[in-house]
C-alpha cells in the first residue's frame, strides 16, 4: 500500500462576489478532484486546535498526524529547523520577513517576492550590521521573502502580529517586555533596505517560539515517509520529523511553481520504496492573502490538471494506494488572513470506495468534525477507522 497526503496550502474559502457568490473550490474546473471525490470519504477537520493560532504550522502539524496542543512551541523554530539552526535552549526563533511598508501601511507582506540569491545577500548585510552574533542576535537567509533571526530566549516575551494579517491595514508593532528591542531592529533596518535594490522597505519580526519537540514520523505512524515543498515551515517540519525532505529546482512557493516536479518527485520516491509522500503547494494561500481571486482559482485548477491528473495513473500502475487530500487552513480571498475554521478533506481507497460526495465547503458543511492530527491515523488504517479517537 502507498499513501499519499495532498495539501492545496490555504485552498479553502468563503463566498466570493467575483465568483459569483462561490468559492474558490466550488469555481474552480477541477474534472479529476471532482472524480476522486465521487469515490472518496468527505468530511471537515479541525487542523487548527481550538484556542491556537491559524497558523501553517499549527495546520501542517495536525496534518502529517501530531497534537499541536503536546508538539508545537511556535512558528520560526520549525523555520530554522529547515535551515539547519539548531535552537539551544536559551535561544528563541524569529520569523524574519522581508516586508513592503508605505506610510504606516502594510503594502506588500511579500516584500515585492524577491528571488532568494537576492535576499540572502540584503539579509547578509543585515546581519553584519544588526547581529553577526553581537548581544546573541544572528540573521539567516531562507528562501525569497521568509527569513529568520536567533536571539535570546528572553526576546520570545512579545505580541507580535503576521504581516500577512495587516494587508492593506495600518502597521501593529511588536508590544510586550521583548517589543522595542524588536521595533528597535524593524527600524534599523531600513536603511540597509533603502539602499538596496529590492522592493521590500525592512524586516518584520514575528512567530517566536523556542525549540519543538516532536517525534519521528516513522516511530510514531510506523511507516517511512518524504515530502516536496518550497516552504521553510514545511521543510522544518518533515526534518524536525526525520522525514525525506526532498528538494526540486521549480519549486518556488509562488504561483509559478513546478507542479509537474513535485507529481513526479512523489511518484518516484514512493516507486524507490517510501510509503508515504506529501505534496504541499503554497499558491493557493499567497493568492489568499494577496486577494487575487483568479489567481486562486487557476492554482487550483493546476493542482487538478498538472498534479492529480497523472498522480492517480502513476499510483494505479504501483499498486493499491490511498490519499488524503486537505488545506492546512482556510486563507478566504475576501479577508485575506487565515481563519481557525474547519476544512474539507477527502480519503480516497484503490481498493475500497467510500461513501462519496463533494470536496468543497458546502459539500462537508453538515459533516461531523474530525480532529486533523487523527487523519493520517485513519488514512493509515482505511476507510473502516472511526474518525476520531
Amino acid at each position: 500500500m502507498k499513501y499519499v497526503i495532498c495539501v492545496p496550502d490555504g485552498c479553502a474559502d468563503l463566498p466570493v462576489p467575483e465568483l459569483d457568490g462561490r468559492t474558490s473550490l466550488e469555481a474552480a474546473d477541477t474534472p479529476h478532484l471532482d472524480a476522486l471525490a465521487a469515490r472518496a470519504t468527505v468530511g471537515r477537520a479541525a487542523v487548527i486546535p481550538e484556542g491556537m493560532p491559524p497558523g501553517s504550522d499549527v495546520g501542517n502539524m495536525s496534518i502529517l498526524g501530531f497534537d499541536p496542543t503536546r508538539h508545537h512551541t511556535g512558528r520560526a523554530p520549525i523555520e530554522a529547523a529547515a535551515q539547519g539552526i539548531g535552537l539551544r535552549p536559551d535561544q528563541t526563533a524569529f520569523r524574519c520577513n522581508l516586508v513592503t511598508v508605505v506610510d504606516g501601511v502594510m503594502a506588500d507582506y511579500a516584500g515585492g517576492n524577491p528571488p532568494s540569491d537576492a535576499a540572502a545577500e540584503v539579509i547578509a548585510e543585515i546581519d553584519r550590521a544588526l547581529g553577526g552574533g553581537r548581544d546573541g542576535l544572528s540573521f539567516h537567509p531562507g528562501l525569497s521573502f521568509r527569513h529568520t533571526l536567533v536571539a535570546p530566549a528572553g526576546w520570545i516575551d512579545a505580541d507580535c502580529i503576521p504581516p500577512h494579517d495587516l494587508s492593506d491595514d495600518p502597521v501593529v508593532l511588536p508590544a510586550g517586555p521583548a517589543g522595542p528591542r524588536l521595533r528597535d531592529l524593524m527600524e534599523a533596518s531600513r536603511d540597509i533596505l533603502a539602499a538596496s535594490e529590492l522592493e521590500a522597505t525592512q524586516i518584520w519580526l514575528w512567530g517566536q517560539g523556542l525549540a519543538p519537540n516532536v517525534p519521528s514520523f516513522r516511530d510514531t505512524h510506523g511507516v517511512s515517509a518524504g515530502l516536496v515543498t518550497a516552504v521553510d515551515l514545511v521543510r522544518g517540519l518533515g526534518i524536525l520529523t526525520g522525514m525525506k525532505v526532498c528538494d526540486i529546482p521549480g519549486a518556488t512557493g509562488w504561483y509559478d511553481t513546478d507542479y509537474e516536479g513535485k507529481r513526479d518527485i512523489a511518484l518516484a520516491e514512493l516507486d524507490r520504496g517510501l510509503d508515504l509522500f506529501v505534496v504541499h503547494v503554497e499558491a493557493t494561500d499567497e493568492a489568499g492573502h494577496s486577494g487575487h481571486v483568479a489567481d486562486k482559482v487557476e492554482a487550483l485548477e493546476n493542482w487538478d490538471r498538472r498534479i492529480l491528473a497523472d498522480l492517480v495513473p502513476g499510483l494505479d500502475a504501483m499498486g493499491p494506494w490511498r490519499l488524503l487530500m486537505l488545506p492546512d487552513h482556510a486563507t478566504p480571498l475576501t479577508t485575506r488572513t487565515h481563519t481557525s475554521d474547519p476544512v474539507p478533506y477527502l480519503l480516497v481507497d484503490s481498493e475500497v470506495d467510500g461513501a462519496g460526495g463533494v470536496f468543497t465547503e458546502a459539500g462537508v458543511a453538515d459533516a461531523p468534525i474530525v480532529a486533523g492530527h487523527m487523519l493520517v491515523p485513519r488514512l493509515l488504517a482505511g476507510h473502516g477507522a472511526p474518525p476520531s479517537a
